[in-house]
């Protein structure tokens, strides 16, 4: 009888795991509440309507069409029980003999999930068009008002959280702001726009050298952008952000500063670290449960001393490692440890400003933008993804119009 392989998520580790497997005589399920693999990394581009969510999306089942061995199923499991092998969704149950978990992650409140309804996330096609459709309708809102003192709300924008996700908004917001969308207005004043970035930290992007972390800093603020370090977000409502105990009236917070792991890793009745995520085996299996792995955002994975970061890189190594390692053990192999090759950090500032770190190597400016964009664009899944997204970035590079400026619904 065939082994049954079941893969829980079509994020980049469960993507890969897949086709890592693509040669084994087995029965291969993977399950995704969505039916497309996003590439995360440019979400916040549909959130500042520089791209459209197709492109930076595709239908799983379109990526995994020729791979005969795997059936994908949308939807959602509701528990593991690791004892009896088997998961259960909303309507079915399946078992297995191999079980991997890329459930991605979540953005955390840290305790504060009423904050959600005024301060969206941004991980999902959703969160993002939600930011965009807040971005978009306080301009219009905006330029309605002829005083000054009503239009601030709406022209004040606050990010809350400084790594990657946090500095690429409020680098974006910036230049849709003063360089994009006040051209098409006549009633707003482009002097008028804030925007706010707010770290608890002592400095943004803490995963860089503190060199680029400054200059990071030093770019953002050349561009409008008020960085607030050392600060808190005590409290958000309908009025707006309180900042350590100060509130600034706006409709338009946006929320970076933190992940959370799908309850679903719970019901592995399993330790986890102060994050929630799942420590794992050396080979990314979970501790008594060698049939189980644990992949990218949801696994603690000790390196140097510390958990590998929920980054895109690690989870694609990981899900072809994993991948190769029940395809070894199916041909009576043993079992090696995962080994993760670092290639670097990547952050985008805006048009020609970005920072890299590679090892020792430190680099901030256009020189760490032309790499971001290659990397990026070498990431995307399918020709078309990459024709489309470099085209767009060409078209802004030379003539700072976004075009995907549509709103599509309005909150009543």
């Amino acid at each position: 009888m065939k082994k049954k392989i079941i893969i829980i998520g079509g994020g980049f580790g469960g993507l890969n795991a897949a086709k890592e497997l693509k040669d084994v005589d087995a029965e291969i399920l993977l399950i995704d509440k969505a039916n497309h693999h996003l590439f995360q990394p440019l979400l916040y581009q549909v959130a500042t309507a520089a791209l459209s969510p197709a492109d930076i999306a595709s239908p799983i089942r379109a990526i995994l069409n020729k791979q005969k061995n795997i059936t994908v199923l949308m939807g959602e499991v509701i528990s593991i029980d690791t004892n009896s092998k088997k998961i259960l969704t909303e309507d079915s149950e399946y078992k297995y003999d191999y079980l991997i978990l890329a459930p991605g992650s979540r953005h955390s409140y840290f305790g504060n999930d009423a904050w959600e309804e005024f301060a969206p996330g941004l991980k999902t096609i959703n969160d993002a068009i939600n930011i965009r459709q807040r971005i978009l309708t306080s301009f219009e809102q905006a330029e309605k008002l002829h005083l000054k003192d009503e239009q601030e709300k709406y022209l004040t924008f606050v990010i809350v959280g400084g790594g990657p996700t946090g500095v690429e908004m409020a680098g974006a917001i910036s230049e849709i702001a003063s360089k994009i969308l006040l051209k098409d207005f006549r009633n707003i004043d482009s002097s008028m726009t804030k925007i706010i970035l707010v770290e608890s930290l002592d400095r943004i992007l803490t995963m860089y050298d503190p060199s680029l972390s400054e200059a990071a800093r030093r770019n953002l603020e050349k561009m409008g952008v008020n960085t607030l370090l050392n600060t808190r977000v005590t409290n958000i409502d309908e009025k707006g952000v309180y900042i350590d105990g100060v509130l600034t009236e706006t409709p338009n917070v946006i929320w970076a500063a933190g992940n959370s792991i799908p309850k679903i890793t719970k019901t592995l009745k399993v330790e986890t670290d102060r994050s929630g995520r799942i420590p794992v085996e050396n080979d990314c299996s979970i501790k008594e449960h060698p049939e189980v792995f644990v992949i990218g955002d949801a696994a603690s994975y000790i390196h140097e001393g510390k958990p590998l970061p929920g980054v895109a890189p690690v989870a694609i190594q990981q899900g072809k490692f994993v991948g190769k390692t029940i395809t070894n053990e199916l041909n009576g192999k043993k079992r090696e440890e995962f080994h993760y090759f670092d290639k670097g950090n990547l952050a985008t500032i805006g048009r020609a400003k970005a920072v890299m770190q590679i090892g020792k190597i430190k680099i901030s400016g256009i020189i760490a933008w032309i790499a971001w964009i290659f990397v990026h664009i070498m990431y995307l899944i399918g020709f078309r993804n990459r024709y489309k997204v470099m085209s767009e970035w060409i078209w802004y590079y030379f003539t700072y119009r976004h075009g995907m400026r549509l709103i599509t619904f309005l909150k009543k």
